[in-house]
């Protein structure tokens, strides 16, 4: 009898490890598209991305590691435009012959400001970031910068590119130029890099610029007339071509090959990211949808 109650509760005890192993494999077996969703594989040297909202990590690769970022240092540029205490985006700035020469001399990405033309400050930063006009980002910082000379300005600026960085507590990020044709000392990494992204990305203004794909936008000339300037964003690929895509900022170089800083909204979920020294513009564009594409399914 004693036996047989025995034998009773070790069946019972039995069957209760049964389900219970049962419910282990259920939920295992449950979780296992989540699990299931394969990390990418980048072409691009670093990557990173995260969760906006939570600034979670959802991918790296060589995060960390500091490289050139190419035009993408105009996110900071912006950034730091955009940080001016009293901001009037509507303010008038005179191109200078010194910005075409510029453009000419390095063979840089161009808006194509005529000398004499006035544009304002949020027409500028429409030039910075659509066709990444490297005349646009000196004009910028040769209005927002501290001194009595062209060159102390933009010196000015830059520090104030690097003070941001520190601001947001990025030990492996520095500036030694307005645009991204550094002087050999211009780096960030996919982390930081994404980073400045998302504490630009809290600027409307930012917001609306580097969601759009063309724009016209009318200037004064030198003689009072006005004409018009039309400008395509260079992230047009991704723009058009991933839904949800809302910015943010390619990037190219002899040193930094192929960069794109992106960011989608799905569903109410936020994810942005970076890719650095990837192979191809196209190359750069399909990470950057690999990516994002794994983030929202994690």
């Amino acid at each position: 009898m004693i036996t047989g109650i025995k034998g009773t509760r070790f069946r019972r005890a039995a069957a209760v490890t049964l389900t219970t192993g049962a419910v282990l494999a259920a939920g295992a077996f449950g979780a296992a598209p989540a699990g299931a969703v394969a990390t990418p594989t980048i072409t691009a040297k670093g990557g990173y991305v995260m969760n906006n909202g939570t600034a979670a990590s959802l991918y790296t690769k060589a995060a960390d590691t500091k490289l050139s970022t190419g035009s993408t240092t105009k996110i900071m540029t912006a950034k730091v435009v955009l940080a001016q205490p009293n901001l009037n985006l509507d303010a008038k700035v005179t191109v200078q012959k010194a910005y075409s020469d510029y453009i000419v001399a390095n063979t840089a990405s161009s808006a194509h400001l005529i000398v004499g033309d006035k544009v304002t400050v949020r027409q500028l930063l429409y030039g910075l970031m659509l066709p990444s006009g490297c005349d646009a980002a000196y004009a910028l910082a040769d209005k927002f910068g501290s001194g009595t000379t062209r060159a102390a300005r933009v010196k000015s600026f830059i520090g104030k590119m690097n003070a941001a960085a520190t601001s947001l507590h990025l030990t492996h990020t520095h500036f030694d130029s307005f645009d991204g044709i550094g002087n050999g000392n211009n780096y960030s990494t996919p982390r930081d890099l994404t980073k400045i992204a998302s504490s630009a990305m809290k600027s409307s203004t930012f917001k609306t610029v580097v969601k759009t794909v063309t724009t016209k936008q009318k200037v004064t000339t030198a003689s009072g007339g006005y004409r018009y300037y039309t400008w395509e964003n260079t992230n047009k690929p991704l723009l058009t071509g991933y839904s949800g895509t809302i910015g943010v900022k390619t990037g190219s170089g002899p040193e930094a090959k192929y960069c794109l800083v992106f960011a989608a909204t799905r569903n109410g979920k936020t994810v942005i990211g970076t890719v650095l020294a990837s192979t191809s513009i196209t190359n750069r564009t399909n990470d950057a949808k690999k990516l994002m594409s794994y983030a929202f399914a994690r």
